[in-house]
Order: C-alpha cells, then structure tokens, then sequence
C-alpha cells in the first residue's frame, strides 16, 4: 500500500490568512479570497504543449468544435519530445506539429533547442501571479517562478485553448519546510527523493505542495524548479516557491523588462492560514536513490553500494540544467568514468550546453568519456531512444517506471546528477561526499 498524507477536501471557513496557493487561484478567478473545496474558474495566463501533447492532437478536435485558438500571444509549443526523428513515425509527427503552427500563426515556438519545463522559463514566459498550464505532466516546474501551473490532458486543454479558461478546485497546501545547510554534494533531487520516499506517490493527494524555508530560500532557481518539477512524482497537482530576489534576478537575466519584473504578483503564504506543515533537516539528508521501479523505493546511498550500473545517464528536465552540468563536471573533473560503464548526457536545454561549453563544463564532461546526446527529452520520454535490454541505469530523471526507458528487463535508479557522476566514475553507486572530500 501506498503511503499518503491526509488532505481532506472539505470546504474550510475562512481563515485570518491564506496560502500562496489560495492567493494565485484568487487572482485568477477574480476573487479576493477563496477557500479550500471552491470549485472556480480560472483565467489562463499562459498554455503550453508540445510535439506529443499538442497540433496533431488539438488540430482535429478543434475543427470538431469549429473553434480557434482564443489568443495565439498567450501559447506557446515546444518541440522535445520527438525530436531529433528516429524513426517515420516521429517525422510524420514533428512534421504535422510544424505545419500546424505555421497554420496558426503561432509566435512563440520552440523547436528542438531543449525540454519544454527548461526553455519555458529560459524565454522569460513564466512569471510569479501568473496562472498557467501545460500539456505534460511535469509541468508544475512553474511553480518555482511562483506561478500556478499544473499539467493536463488534451481534452481540458482543448478547452483552455478555445475559451482561455479551466475550472480549479482550491487545494490544500502541505508546506514542506526545509531548515539549514545541505552538505557538500546533497542537492534538490536529493531533498525531492527523500519526501517521494517518505510519503509516497500518491502522497500529494492531489493537492498544493509549497517549498519553504531557509534551505528552499538559499537554493538559485534550476534548483528550486527540480523541487517543483518532482511534485508530480509526490502526486500533487503543483509545486509552489514563493517568488523572491533570486527569482527577480533570474527574470532580468533571461530578458524579462524592469517593468514586467515589478509588475509581477510576489504572494507568499501567510503564516495565520490553515495549512498542513512538515519540518525537515537539510544537514542531515545524505545522497538518496530510489530502487526500480518507483520513486516512492528511495533510501540512503549507502543501501545502494552494491549496484553496478552499465548505463549512468545525465539528462531530462530534472537532471541536465545547467546546474546539474555543472555538479557532475565538479565530480569528473580530471577523471575517466569507470571500464564497463557509458555515461550519456543530454543537455537540457541549447542554451545551457553552449554556456556549459563557454564554462568548460562540457569539455571536462567529454574528456571523462561522457558522449553527448541531442537537447530532448530522450530516453526519459522513451521517444528518443531506450536502454538495451538487461541494462543497468543510475539516472538523474524523474521516473523509473518499468519498461518507460527501454524493455522491462531495464532497473533504473533514480540519483542526482552528481551522484550519477560519482557512480560511472566509481564503477558502482557511490556516495558523491566521498569522491569530493
């Protein structure tokens, strides 16, 4: 049985305050306070989807309806998860995903220059008080910009695209308060893994998850979107960060005008307001991994020595950020990856690999026998090309389900980035801390 956190929906009275949640709901449902249980409707300030999710899904079912896109400055397509092409059938797809948004005119398009959580924000789209969707499960990465963004299937999201609008049952907020320093080496996939593995799956309920304290307030932002971005893999339908300096600052570098900055809702949840809160140490989390096939099988590093991966793969919108190039070259720096053992890095995004090239990041990579692999989703997709059958994979993605990366016969391991690094360089899994003492 899976474990759960208790998240009753009943409605609530209203209390003396309320979460960062009620109050980016409120906003875009026009109200000046909503409770817990409310059923609203909610206007969209931005939907995305990309090659999978969107054109060749949306196209027919909005001729179907006889509808348009109801503001084509307000969407934005991505093309990850088929592309580069491996076979017809992904060409067939990324080519009725072009046609169709040049049909539609559509301004903002990204196409094949990385994953859609990490271009998103990269194009200064994400903004905090906004309320926004996207196509793809992971997409409450926005909630790192303090943004309400959660995913949803192609049927709601015909809806959003036609009318600009989709109904939202007001969640309750479970407030995840992290205190202190992490060590060296520990990171956000690391914070991530251990809540997945104390509450399970399906511990969010559906509900809001919010990232706070000291620990969360101290982390730059690729950092505080793998917290936002994971919330799925807790079964929450968001992942809040309230937005703050390094948010403002991440804004102005990506582009984003002074104005648009100040412009912006800066909520935060107030400390009178009725939400279910859980503390936890930074300074004493070690490394995490979660066992195949599930991210809820997380324990210590250390259970894990025994395992030998033939695959450690660095990627996805979770594990290749510029953050995350960044730890694992610290790792590899001067080394070889381990006989036996074939690193592969996916770069999350074009704009991440060329500064981690700029940086040296790359080079250090390469020249420890990592082979780099397109700006795509990739093997974590299951699209872009899947692990041999037998393989054993350390990886730094969000899921390890069976059969998602390859043949069933496939055991994937859930790690950060950096403890993937220390793996294919120790030949086993291995704790990050001692490679970097």
């Amino acid at each position: 049985m899976r474990k759960q956190i208790e998240s009753p929906l009943a409605r609530s009275a209203p209390a003396s305050g309320a979460t960062l949640a009620q109050k980016l709901i409120a906003r875009a449902a026009a109200q000046s306070h909503v409770n817990v249980g409310d059923v609203l409707t909610c206007q969209v300030d931005l939907a995305m989807f990309h090659d999978s999710s969107g054109p060749r899904r949306l196209k027919p079912m909005l001729a179907d309806i006889g509808a348009q896109i109801w503001d084509r400055n307000k969407v934005v397509l991505v093309l990850d998860h088929y592309v580069p092409a491996k076979d017809s059938d992904s060409e067939k797809i990324i080519r009725i995903t072009r046609d169709v948004a040049k049909e539609w005119q559509l301004p903002h398009v990204i196409d094949s220059e990385g994953i859609c959580h990490v271009v998103l924000p990269e194009r200064g789209h994400l903004k905090p008080g906004h309320f926004c969707v996207g196509g793809d499960s992971h997409s409450p990465t926005g909630g790192a910009f303090g943004t309400y963004m959660f995913g949803i299937g192609a049927t709601e999201m015909l809806g959003v695209v036609a009318t600009g609008e989709i109904w939202v049952q007001v969640p309750q907020t479970l407030r995840m308060v992290w205190h202190g320093a992490l060590q060296k080496g520990v990171c956000a996939k690391d914070m991530m893994l251990h809540m997945i593995g104390k509450f399970g799956m399906n511990g969010g309920n559906y509900q809001a998850l919010e990232f706070a304290g000291d620990t969360v307030r101290g982390l730059g932002m690729q950092e505080r979107m793998t917290l936002s971005n994971m919330s799925a893999e807790m079964g929450a339908q968001v992942g809040l960060i309230a937005a703050d300096s390094i948010t403002r600052d991440y804004l102005k570098s990506v582009g984003v005008s002074q104005a648009d900055i100040e412009q912006c809702d800066y909520f935060e949840t107030d400390e009178t307001a009725d939400f279910q809160r859980f503390d936890f140490e930074a300074s004493q989390l070690s490394p995490q991994v979660a066992a195949p096939h599930s991210p809820e099988n997380t324990k210590a590093v250390s259970e894990f020595a025994h395992i030998k991966p033939s695959v450690a793969y660095i990627g996805a919108c979770t594990g290749a950020k510029l953050v995350d190039l960044r730890a694992a070259a610290e790792v590899l720096k001067g080394r070889k990856v381990a006989a036996g053992v074939q690193l592969m890095i996916a770069p999350a995004s074009a704009r991440d690999q060329a500064q981690a090239q700029r940086e040296g990041v790359m080079q250090i990579l390469t020249d420890a026998g990592a082979r780099v692999l397109p700006n795509a989703c990739g093997a974590c997709a299951g699209y872009g090309g899947t692990f041999e059958e037998g393989a054993t994979v350390i990886s730094s993605t969000a899921r390890n389900f069976q059969g998602r990366m390859g043949p069933a016969s496939v055991q994937v391991y859930l790690a950060s980035p950096a403890t993937v690094a220390a793996s294919a360089l120790q030949g086993h899994i291995a704790d990050v801390r001692e490679v970097l003492a």
